[in-house]
Protein backbone atom coordinates (compact mmCIF):
# COMPACT_ATOMS: atom_id res chain seq x y z
CA UNK A 1 0.00 0.00 0.00
CA UNK A 2 1.08 3.30 -0.45
CA UNK A 3 2.95 5.69 2.31
CA UNK A 4 0.02 8.31 3.30
CA UNK A 5 1.10 12.12 3.83
CA UNK A 6 -0.44 12.98 7.12
CA UNK A 7 -0.94 16.58 7.46
CA UNK A 8 0.27 18.65 10.61
CA UNK A 9 -1.71 17.58 13.94
CA UNK A 10 -2.95 21.00 14.17
CA UNK A 11 -4.60 21.67 11.06
CA UNK A 12 -8.20 19.64 10.99
CA UNK A 13 -6.99 17.33 8.15
CA UNK A 14 -4.01 16.33 10.39
CA UNK A 15 -6.84 15.78 13.35
CA UNK A 16 -9.24 13.98 11.30
CA UNK A 17 -6.19 12.07 8.91
CA UNK A 18 -5.26 10.27 13.20
CA UNK A 19 -8.05 9.72 13.90
CA UNK A 20 -8.44 12.43 17.25
CA UNK A 21 -11.58 13.00 19.31
CA UNK A 22 -10.74 16.81 18.25
CA UNK A 23 -10.93 16.14 14.80
CA UNK A 24 -14.54 15.55 15.52
CA UNK A 25 -14.78 18.36 18.04
CA UNK A 26 -13.10 20.89 15.35
CA UNK A 27 -15.11 19.49 12.42
CA UNK A 28 -18.15 19.85 13.88
CA UNK A 29 -17.45 24.18 14.49
CA UNK A 30 -15.54 24.22 11.19
CA UNK A 31 -17.55 26.17 8.14
CA UNK A 32 -19.39 22.73 7.17
CA UNK A 33 -17.77 22.83 3.12
CA UNK A 34 -14.19 23.02 5.08
CA UNK A 35 -15.11 19.82 6.97
CA UNK A 36 -16.72 17.78 4.68
CA UNK A 37 -13.53 18.53 2.06
CA UNK A 38 -11.22 17.24 4.79
CA UNK A 39 -13.47 14.31 5.83
CA UNK A 40 -13.78 13.09 1.95
CA UNK A 41 -10.03 13.49 1.85
CA UNK A 42 -9.33 11.22 5.02
CA UNK A 43 -12.02 8.95 3.00
CA UNK A 44 -10.87 8.29 -0.65
CA UNK A 45 -7.01 8.63 0.60
CA UNK A 46 -6.97 6.34 3.33
CA UNK A 47 -4.40 7.94 5.73
CA UNK A 48 -4.23 4.93 7.99
CA UNK A 49 -0.29 3.22 8.61
CA UNK A 50 -2.20 -0.45 8.77
CA UNK A 51 -5.47 -0.43 7.46
CA UNK A 52 -5.62 -3.78 8.83
CA UNK A 53 -5.94 -3.09 12.22
CA UNK A 54 -6.45 0.70 12.96
CA UNK A 55 -10.21 1.76 12.86
CA UNK A 56 -11.40 4.99 11.22
CA UNK A 57 -14.40 3.83 9.30
CA UNK A 58 -16.66 4.05 12.86
CA UNK A 59 -15.62 7.49 13.70
CA UNK A 60 -15.99 8.73 9.43
CA UNK A 61 -19.20 7.51 9.96
CA UNK A 62 -20.33 9.08 12.73
CA UNK A 63 -18.86 12.77 11.50
CA UNK A 64 -21.01 12.52 8.36
CA UNK A 65 -23.95 11.44 10.42
CA UNK A 66 -23.16 14.82 12.36
CA UNK A 67 -22.69 17.37 9.17
CA UNK A 68 -25.44 15.36 7.19
CA UNK A 69 -22.49 14.68 4.59
CA UNK A 70 -23.12 13.88 0.58
CA UNK A 71 -22.29 10.54 -0.88
CA UNK A 72 -21.80 11.97 -4.36
CA UNK A 73 -17.24 11.89 -3.40
CA UNK A 74 -17.59 8.37 -2.31
CA UNK A 75 -19.65 7.56 -5.64
CA UNK A 76 -17.60 8.96 -7.70
CA UNK A 77 -14.36 7.14 -5.95
CA UNK A 78 -15.60 4.16 -6.40
CA UNK A 79 -16.68 4.06 -9.88
CA UNK A 80 -13.90 5.97 -11.64
CA UNK A 81 -12.10 4.26 -14.21
CA UNK A 82 -8.79 3.89 -11.38
CA UNK A 83 -11.74 0.87 -10.28
CA UNK A 84 -11.18 -1.51 -13.28
CA UNK A 85 -6.98 -0.88 -13.15
CA UNK A 86 -5.97 -0.40 -9.06
CA UNK A 87 -8.19 -3.50 -8.02
CA UNK A 88 -5.84 -3.33 -4.45
CA UNK A 89 -8.45 -3.34 -1.27
CA UNK A 90 -6.65 -0.67 0.40
CA UNK A 91 -7.72 1.73 -2.62
CA UNK A 92 -11.57 1.50 -1.33
CA UNK A 93 -11.75 -0.75 1.67
CA UNK A 94 -12.00 2.21 3.82
CA UNK A 95 -15.04 3.86 1.99
CA UNK A 96 -16.89 0.39 1.77
CA UNK A 97 -16.39 0.41 5.54
CA UNK A 98 -18.16 3.79 6.18
CA UNK A 99 -20.77 2.85 3.67
CA UNK A 100 -20.95 0.02 5.70
CA UNK A 101 -21.72 2.14 8.87
CA UNK A 102 -24.01 4.49 7.13
CA UNK A 103 -26.38 1.54 5.92
CA UNK A 104 -26.44 0.19 9.63
CA UNK A 105 -27.83 3.75 10.97
CA UNK A 106 -30.01 3.45 8.25
CA UNK A 107 -28.70 5.30 5.24
CA UNK A 108 -30.41 4.39 2.65
CA UNK A 109 -27.80 5.99 -0.34
CA UNK A 110 -25.33 4.33 1.33
CA UNK A 111 -26.79 0.74 1.06
CA UNK A 112 -27.89 1.65 -2.50
CA UNK A 113 -24.22 2.22 -3.26
CA UNK A 114 -22.88 -0.76 -1.79
CA UNK A 115 -25.42 -3.43 -3.72
CA UNK A 116 -24.22 -1.42 -6.68
CA UNK A 117 -20.85 -1.16 -6.24
CA UNK A 118 -21.29 -5.04 -5.18
CA UNK A 119 -22.80 -6.05 -8.43
CA UNK A 120 -20.17 -4.32 -10.90
CA UNK A 121 -16.92 -3.14 -8.52
CA UNK A 122 -13.92 -5.34 -8.43
CA UNK A 123 -13.75 -5.31 -4.81
CA UNK A 124 -17.02 -6.51 -4.77
CA UNK A 125 -16.12 -9.40 -2.35
CA UNK A 126 -15.66 -6.50 0.43
CA UNK A 127 -18.80 -4.43 -0.29
CA UNK A 128 -20.96 -8.20 -0.08
CA UNK A 129 -19.71 -8.55 2.88
CA UNK A 130 -20.63 -5.30 4.25
CA UNK A 131 -23.97 -6.07 2.99
CA UNK A 132 -24.15 -9.58 4.56
CA UNK A 133 -24.44 -8.01 7.79
CA UNK A 134 -26.82 -5.12 7.26
CA UNK A 135 -28.63 -5.77 3.94
CA UNK A 136 -32.30 -8.12 4.11
CA UNK A 137 -32.46 -11.34 2.36
CA UNK A 138 -34.43 -9.88 -0.71
CA UNK A 139 -31.40 -7.45 -1.36
CA UNK A 140 -28.53 -9.78 -1.43
CA UNK A 141 -31.06 -12.34 -3.68
CA UNK A 142 -30.96 -9.59 -5.77
CA UNK A 143 -26.97 -9.77 -6.23
CA UNK A 144 -26.82 -13.82 -6.90
CA UNK A 145 -26.48 -13.15 -10.73
CA UNK A 146 -24.48 -10.35 -10.92
CA UNK A 147 -21.69 -12.00 -8.38
CA UNK A 148 -21.79 -15.35 -10.33
CA UNK A 149 -22.01 -13.58 -13.50
CA UNK A 150 -18.09 -12.64 -12.73
CA UNK A 151 -17.31 -16.37 -12.56
CA UNK A 152 -16.77 -18.17 -15.82
CA UNK A 153 -18.60 -21.53 -16.34
CA UNK A 154 -15.63 -23.31 -17.75
CA UNK A 155 -13.26 -25.35 -15.02
CA UNK A 156 -11.24 -22.68 -14.11
CA UNK A 157 -13.52 -20.07 -13.18
CA UNK A 158 -15.71 -22.51 -11.33
CA UNK A 159 -12.35 -23.16 -9.08
CA UNK A 160 -11.71 -19.35 -8.81
CA UNK A 161 -15.93 -19.47 -7.82
CA UNK A 162 -15.22 -22.27 -4.95
CA UNK A 163 -12.52 -20.56 -4.21
CA UNK A 164 -14.50 -16.90 -3.57
CA UNK A 165 -16.83 -19.08 -0.97
CA UNK A 166 -14.05 -20.60 0.86
CA UNK A 167 -12.40 -17.60 1.35
CA UNK A 168 -15.70 -15.43 2.40
CA UNK A 169 -15.50 -13.36 5.39
CA UNK A 170 -19.22 -13.70 5.77
CA UNK A 171 -21.15 -16.50 4.82
CA UNK A 172 -24.56 -15.48 5.21
CA UNK A 173 -25.28 -14.27 0.77
CA UNK A 174 -23.60 -17.81 -0.01
CA UNK A 175 -26.29 -19.93 2.04
CA UNK A 176 -28.64 -17.80 0.93
CA UNK A 177 -27.89 -18.46 -2.52
CA UNK A 178 -27.27 -22.39 -1.98
CA UNK A 179 -31.19 -22.41 -1.17
CA UNK A 180 -32.08 -19.92 -3.95
CA UNK A 181 -35.21 -21.39 -6.03
CA UNK A 182 -33.49 -20.18 -9.49
CA UNK A 183 -31.82 -23.99 -9.93
CA UNK A 184 -28.94 -22.09 -12.27
CA UNK A 185 -27.97 -20.50 -8.97
CA UNK A 186 -28.43 -22.54 -6.20
CA UNK A 187 -26.89 -25.61 -7.95
CA UNK A 188 -24.04 -23.43 -9.03
CA UNK A 189 -23.22 -22.33 -5.28
CA UNK A 190 -23.60 -25.51 -3.93
CA UNK A 191 -21.00 -27.38 -6.06
CA UNK A 192 -18.64 -24.34 -4.94
CA UNK A 193 -19.08 -25.32 -1.77
CA UNK A 194 -18.20 -29.14 -2.11
CA UNK A 195 -15.46 -28.18 -3.97
CA UNK A 196 -14.19 -25.02 -0.58
CA UNK A 197 -14.57 -28.03 1.34
CA UNK A 198 -12.78 -30.92 -0.12
CA UNK A 199 -9.69 -27.94 -1.24
CA UNK A 200 -9.85 -27.12 2.50
CA UNK A 201 -9.86 -31.20 3.22
CA UNK A 202 -6.71 -31.75 0.70
CA UNK A 203 -4.15 -28.85 2.32
CA UNK A 204 -5.03 -30.50 5.75
CA UNK A 205 -3.86 -34.03 3.95
CA UNK A 206 -0.79 -32.08 2.25
CA UNK A 207 1.47 -30.57 5.58
CA UNK A 208 4.38 -29.24 4.79
CA UNK A 209 7.69 -29.12 7.23
CA UNK A 210 9.59 -31.16 9.62
CA UNK A 211 8.48 -34.87 9.96
CA UNK A 212 8.80 -36.97 12.97
CA UNK A 213 12.11 -38.65 12.91
CA UNK A 214 13.86 -35.53 11.84
CA UNK A 215 17.81 -34.61 13.04
CA UNK A 216 18.73 -31.02 14.63
CA UNK A 217 20.58 -30.72 11.17
CA UNK A 218 17.70 -31.47 9.22
CA UNK A 219 15.66 -28.44 10.96
CA UNK A 220 18.71 -26.64 10.33
CA UNK A 221 18.62 -27.32 6.24
CA UNK A 222 14.79 -26.41 6.55
CA UNK A 223 15.26 -23.17 8.20
CA UNK A 224 17.78 -22.46 5.75
CA UNK A 225 15.85 -23.35 3.16
CA UNK A 226 12.96 -20.79 4.10
CA UNK A 227 15.96 -17.92 3.88
CA UNK A 228 16.22 -18.65 0.79
CA UNK A 229 12.90 -18.67 -0.66
CA UNK A 230 11.95 -15.53 1.37
CA UNK A 231 10.37 -16.92 4.22
CA UNK A 232 10.93 -16.81 7.57
CA UNK A 233 10.84 -20.57 9.36
CA UNK A 234 12.86 -20.44 12.69
CA UNK A 235 9.89 -19.58 15.02
CA UNK A 236 8.86 -22.85 14.07
CA UNK A 237 11.72 -24.76 13.67
CA UNK A 238 12.83 -23.88 17.21
CA UNK A 239 9.57 -25.37 18.10
CA UNK A 240 10.69 -28.66 16.13
CA UNK A 241 14.14 -28.76 17.55
CA UNK A 242 12.39 -28.52 21.07
CA UNK A 243 11.24 -32.03 20.04
CA UNK A 244 14.25 -33.53 18.21
CA UNK A 245 17.10 -32.18 20.28
CA UNK A 246 18.95 -33.55 23.22
CA UNK A 247 21.53 -32.88 25.24
CA UNK A 248 24.22 -34.36 22.90
CA UNK A 249 22.91 -32.15 20.52
CA UNK A 250 23.51 -29.12 22.62
CA UNK A 251 27.19 -28.07 20.99
CA UNK A 252 25.93 -28.40 17.83
CA UNK A 253 23.29 -25.86 18.43
CA UNK A 254 25.60 -23.49 20.18
CA UNK A 255 28.09 -23.70 17.07
CA UNK A 256 25.27 -23.00 14.77
CA UNK A 257 24.20 -19.84 16.99
CA UNK A 258 27.33 -18.71 17.05
CA UNK A 259 28.55 -19.22 12.88
CA UNK A 260 25.52 -20.73 11.35
CA UNK A 261 24.09 -19.65 8.44
CA UNK A 262 21.45 -17.39 8.55
CA UNK A 263 18.19 -19.83 8.76
CA UNK A 264 20.24 -21.97 11.46
CA UNK A 265 21.80 -19.39 13.65
CA UNK A 266 17.96 -17.67 13.88
CA UNK A 267 16.73 -21.15 14.95
CA UNK A 268 19.60 -21.94 17.50
CA UNK A 269 19.22 -18.86 18.97
CA UNK A 270 15.56 -18.56 19.03
CA UNK A 271 16.03 -22.30 20.99
CA UNK A 272 18.82 -21.19 23.20
CA UNK A 273 16.63 -18.38 24.41
CA UNK A 274 13.41 -20.10 24.77
CA UNK A 275 15.11 -22.62 26.52
CA UNK A 276 17.17 -19.75 28.79
CA UNK A 277 20.24 -21.30 28.38
CA UNK A 278 23.02 -19.56 30.23
CA UNK A 279 24.83 -19.40 26.70
CA UNK A 280 22.27 -17.72 25.33
CA UNK A 281 23.33 -13.63 26.65
CA UNK A 282 26.90 -14.10 25.09
CA UNK A 283 25.35 -15.91 21.49
CA UNK A 284 22.45 -12.74 20.92
CA UNK A 285 25.13 -9.87 21.76
CA UNK A 286 27.86 -11.63 19.40
CA UNK A 287 24.72 -12.05 16.92
CA UNK A 288 23.47 -8.18 17.12
CA UNK A 289 27.64 -7.22 16.63
CA UNK A 290 28.35 -9.96 13.17
CA UNK A 291 25.11 -11.19 12.02
CA UNK A 292 23.04 -10.28 9.62
CA UNK A 293 19.76 -8.10 9.40
CA UNK A 294 17.60 -11.14 9.67
CA UNK A 295 20.02 -12.61 12.44
CA UNK A 296 19.73 -9.07 14.46
CA UNK A 297 15.73 -9.18 13.92
CA UNK A 298 15.88 -12.77 15.58
CA UNK A 299 18.31 -12.21 18.20
CA UNK A 300 16.93 -9.53 19.68
CA UNK A 301 13.12 -10.83 19.67
CA UNK A 302 14.84 -14.14 21.22
CA UNK A 303 16.25 -11.71 24.00
CA UNK A 304 12.61 -9.88 24.27
CA UNK A 305 10.97 -13.23 24.59
CA UNK A 306 12.63 -14.19 27.45
CA UNK A 307 11.12 -14.03 31.12
CA UNK A 308 14.09 -14.70 33.73
CA UNK A 309 15.17 -12.78 36.52
CA UNK A 310 19.18 -13.36 34.88
CA UNK A 311 17.32 -11.71 31.54
CA UNK A 312 16.18 -8.88 33.36
CA UNK A 313 19.44 -8.25 34.99
CA UNK A 314 21.16 -8.18 31.85
CA UNK A 315 19.37 -6.11 30.16
CA UNK A 316 19.76 -3.59 33.52
CA UNK A 317 23.20 -3.80 32.64
CA UNK A 318 22.74 -3.46 28.10
CA UNK A 319 20.08 -0.61 28.43
CA UNK A 320 22.64 2.49 28.33
CA UNK A 321 24.13 0.48 25.03
CA UNK A 322 23.59 3.09 21.98
CA UNK A 323 22.69 0.23 19.82
CA UNK A 324 19.07 -1.99 19.10
CA UNK A 325 20.39 -4.40 21.67
CA UNK A 326 20.00 -1.15 23.79
CA UNK A 327 16.71 -0.60 22.66
CA UNK A 328 15.70 -4.30 23.56
CA UNK A 329 16.72 -4.10 27.14
CA UNK A 330 14.50 -1.30 27.18
CA UNK A 331 11.78 -2.69 26.27
CA UNK A 332 12.30 -5.69 28.08
CA UNK A 333 12.30 -3.74 31.24
CA UNK A 334 9.54 -1.55 30.19
CA UNK A 335 8.23 -5.21 30.62
CA UNK A 336 9.37 -6.87 33.44
CA UNK A 337 11.33 -4.22 35.59
CA UNK A 338 10.82 -2.76 39.02
CA UNK A 339 10.84 0.81 40.52
CA UNK A 340 13.84 0.93 40.22
CA UNK A 341 14.14 0.44 36.59
CA UNK A 342 12.19 4.03 35.66
CA UNK A 343 15.19 5.88 35.02
CA UNK A 344 16.53 3.57 32.66
CA UNK A 345 12.47 3.06 30.73
CA UNK A 346 12.19 6.93 30.83
CA UNK A 347 15.63 7.63 29.13
CA UNK A 348 14.32 4.80 26.39
CA UNK A 349 11.42 6.47 25.90
CA UNK A 350 12.97 10.25 25.35
CA UNK A 351 16.02 8.73 23.09
CA UNK A 352 13.80 6.85 21.10
CA UNK A 353 11.22 9.77 20.49
CA UNK A 354 14.15 11.96 19.97
CA UNK A 355 15.94 9.62 17.52
CA UNK A 356 13.15 8.17 15.56
CA UNK A 357 9.66 10.64 16.22
CA UNK A 358 6.50 9.75 17.49
CA UNK A 359 5.53 6.68 15.23
CA UNK A 360 9.03 4.43 16.73
CA UNK A 361 7.81 0.65 16.52
CA UNK A 362 9.96 0.82 20.12
CA UNK A 363 7.43 3.24 21.80
CA UNK A 364 4.94 1.03 21.92
CA UNK A 365 6.41 -1.20 24.59
CA UNK A 366 8.14 1.13 26.06
CA UNK A 367 4.59 3.68 26.32
CA UNK A 368 3.03 0.49 27.73
CA UNK A 369 6.00 0.57 30.52
CA UNK A 370 6.10 3.98 31.15
CA UNK A 371 2.38 3.47 32.63
CA UNK A 372 2.77 0.12 34.37
CA UNK A 373 5.77 1.89 36.23
CA UNK A 374 3.54 5.08 37.09
CA UNK A 375 6.28 7.26 35.82
CA UNK A 376 5.29 10.35 36.67
CA UNK A 377 7.60 12.53 35.07
CA UNK A 378 7.02 11.21 31.21
CA UNK A 379 3.80 12.46 30.70
CA UNK A 380 5.30 15.47 28.77
CA UNK A 381 6.53 13.02 26.52
CA UNK A 382 3.88 10.64 26.94
CA UNK A 383 1.60 14.19 25.52
CA UNK A 384 3.83 14.81 22.50
CA UNK A 385 3.49 11.24 21.34
CA UNK A 386 -0.27 11.44 21.96
CA UNK A 387 -0.62 14.63 19.72
CA UNK A 388 2.02 13.61 17.43
CA UNK A 389 1.52 9.80 16.45
CA UNK A 390 0.31 9.26 13.37
CA UNK A 391 -0.96 5.60 14.70
CA UNK A 392 -4.42 5.53 16.03
CA UNK A 393 -3.17 2.67 18.28
CA UNK A 394 0.01 3.92 19.79
CA UNK A 395 -2.12 7.16 20.15
CA UNK A 396 -4.56 4.94 23.01
CA UNK A 397 -1.70 3.49 24.19
CA UNK A 398 -0.02 7.14 25.44
CA UNK A 399 -3.48 7.78 26.71
CA UNK A 400 -3.84 4.60 28.84
CA UNK A 401 -0.21 5.93 30.47
CA UNK A 402 -1.57 9.13 30.50
CA UNK A 403 -4.43 8.23 32.95
CA UNK A 404 -1.76 6.56 34.96
CA UNK A 405 0.58 9.51 35.01
CA UNK A 406 -0.66 12.31 34.13
CA UNK A 407 -3.21 14.49 37.26
CA UNK A 408 -4.54 16.38 34.11
CA UNK A 409 -6.19 13.73 31.85
CA UNK A 410 -9.20 13.49 33.23
CA UNK A 411 -10.32 17.04 32.73
CA UNK A 412 -7.95 17.10 29.42
CA UNK A 413 -6.94 14.44 27.08
CA UNK A 414 -9.62 12.31 28.61
CA UNK A 415 -12.65 14.27 26.96
CA UNK A 416 -11.48 14.21 23.51
CA UNK A 417 -10.65 10.55 23.87
CA UNK A 418 -14.57 9.54 24.00
CA UNK A 419 -15.26 10.91 20.19
CA UNK A 420 -11.43 9.08 19.41
CA UNK A 421 -11.68 6.44 16.21
CA UNK A 422 -10.54 3.22 18.60
CA UNK A 423 -12.71 1.43 21.00
CA UNK A 424 -10.43 1.14 23.63
CA UNK A 425 -9.34 4.72 23.77
CA UNK A 426 -13.12 5.80 24.07
CA UNK A 427 -13.19 3.19 26.73
CA UNK A 428 -10.33 4.44 29.21
CA UNK A 429 -11.83 7.89 28.31
CA UNK A 430 -15.43 6.47 29.52
CA UNK A 431 -13.53 5.46 32.42
CA UNK A 432 -11.60 8.43 33.14
CA UNK A 433 -13.47 11.58 31.55
CA UNK A 434 -14.30 13.92 34.49
CA UNK A 435 -17.96 14.70 34.07
CA UNK A 436 -18.12 17.79 35.57
CA UNK A 437 -17.53 18.86 31.52
CA UNK A 438 -21.15 19.12 30.07
CA UNK A 439 -19.60 17.43 26.96
CA UNK A 440 -18.51 14.27 28.55
CA UNK A 441 -22.31 13.91 29.64
CA UNK A 442 -24.05 14.40 26.58
CA UNK A 443 -21.33 12.36 24.70
CA UNK A 444 -21.32 9.40 27.39
CA UNK A 445 -25.70 9.31 27.16
CA UNK A 446 -24.67 9.09 22.83
CA UNK A 447 -22.43 6.52 23.46
CA UNK A 448 -24.88 4.76 26.05
CA UNK A 449 -27.52 4.37 23.19
CA UNK A 450 -25.64 4.38 19.89
CA UNK A 451 -26.28 0.02 18.52
CA UNK A 452 -22.96 0.31 16.62
CA UNK A 453 -20.72 1.57 20.12
CA UNK A 454 -18.70 -1.80 20.97
CA UNK A 455 -19.96 -3.58 24.12
CA UNK A 456 -17.06 -3.18 26.50
CA UNK A 457 -17.41 0.83 26.08
CA UNK A 458 -21.34 0.62 26.70
CA UNK A 459 -20.36 -1.03 29.83
CA UNK A 460 -18.38 1.08 31.32
CA UNK A 461 -20.80 4.01 29.97
CA UNK A 462 -24.08 2.69 31.52
CA UNK A 463 -21.49 1.69 34.74
CA UNK A 464 -21.19 6.08 35.10
CA UNK A 465 -24.91 6.48 33.72
CA UNK A 466 -26.76 5.11 36.74
CA UNK A 467 -29.32 6.41 39.25
CA UNK A 468 -27.05 9.73 40.04
CA UNK A 469 -27.09 10.54 36.31
CA UNK A 470 -29.05 13.88 37.26
CA UNK A 471 -26.38 14.94 39.55
CA UNK A 472 -23.78 14.52 36.69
Amino acid sequence: MFDPVIAPSGTLLGLLQRGRGDGTLHALTAPRAEALAALNHCVLRDPRHDWQVENRSLYYARLYLDLNGELDEIEAHLFEVDDVFDTEESRTGLALAVLGHLASYGRRDALELLRRYAASGSNWAWALDELALRDDDAGLRSLAAPVLARFATDPEGEAELAAAVRDAFEPRPWRLWADDPRESVSTRVRAAQEAGCFDRWQRQMRPAGPRPGWSVQAVFEWAQQGVERGAALHVPAARCLTAVAGPEDRPDILAAAKDGTDGARCTALRYLADSNDPEAFDLIEAAVVTGSTAVVEAALDSFERMRSIAAVDRARGWARRPDPLGAAAGRMLACLGGVQDRDLVLAALREAVRGEGPDAPTLWTLVDGTGRLGIACAAPVLRHIYRETASSHLRGRAAHALAATDPSFATGFAVECLWDCEETTREIAARHAETGDARVVERLRRLAADPAEETEVQTVVRSRIGPDTAAM
